[in-house]
């Protein structure tokens, strides 16, 4: 997909290639790589690399009748279901997480719905609904949060993001995203903190809205 100028850091493409980032951005990173055809090229030439340094690492002598035990232990397993295609909008890392099925959207107020898909120790997984024109209201971050815009755009200090461009926001990172006014913006959020927002009425809705 062109058009796409915000992009997945170095660290974490390198992490989701490796299998060692949280389930919920490396959702965010999925649903990325299938939109952005350069991250994709990037993290196939990581794993790329990591299988060639595991080429070059000297073999280690195992338990006689190990690997009869794992060929055994693969076909015991059930067997993985297929994941979800693609759907309008939605790539198939995202369809994944909804179990194939449309969005069920809850209102959190001013026309702005959500999703949760995922909540955990590791962090949450949402998808955001923001009508045009719309800004969710201003807050900083206690951690990490990855946003990949799926429909429509927004912009907020950081600069305009639209359909493919991902922004990564840390601790630092103080802003008020606003959707674009061609339509609504719609966005795959993940975070491994609450957000710390500044108004006090979403501060008193945030343990409601799980935010």
């Amino acid at each position: 997909m062109t058009g796409i100028t915000h992009h997945i850091p170095d660290d974490l493409l390198r992490a989701f290639a490796s299998g060692n980032l949280p389930h919920p951005f490396a959702v965010v990173v999925a649903a990325h790589l299938s939109l952005c055809d350069a991250c994709r090229a990037e993290a196939e030439a990581v794993e790329m690399l990591g299988g060639a340094l595991l080429d070059g690492i000297a073999p280690v002598a195992v338990s006689a009748g190990a690997g009869q035990r794992l060929i055994a232990a693969v076909q015991a397993a059930p067997p993985m279901p297929d994941a979800p295609a693609g759907s309008g909008i939605f790539p198939a890392a995202v369809m994944q997480a909804l179990g194939g099925q449309p969005p069920k959207w809850r209102m959190l107020g001013g026309g702005i719905r959500q999703q949760i898909l995922t909540a955990d120790a590791h962090g949450s997984l949402r998808l955001l609904y923001i009508p045009p024109g719309r800004a969710v209201p201003e807050h900083s971050h206690g951690g990490l949060e990855l946003t990949l815009v799926l429909q429509g755009s927004f912009s907020d200090s950081q600069g305009r993001f639209g359909r493919g461009d991902v922004e990564t926001a840390h601790d630092d990172i103080d802003h008020q995203p606003i959707a674009g006014p061609d339509g609504p913006c719609i966005c795959l959020a993940a975070t491994d903190a609450p957000l710390r927002f500044r108004g006090m009425i979403p501060r008193l809705l945030q343990p409601l809205f799980r935010i």
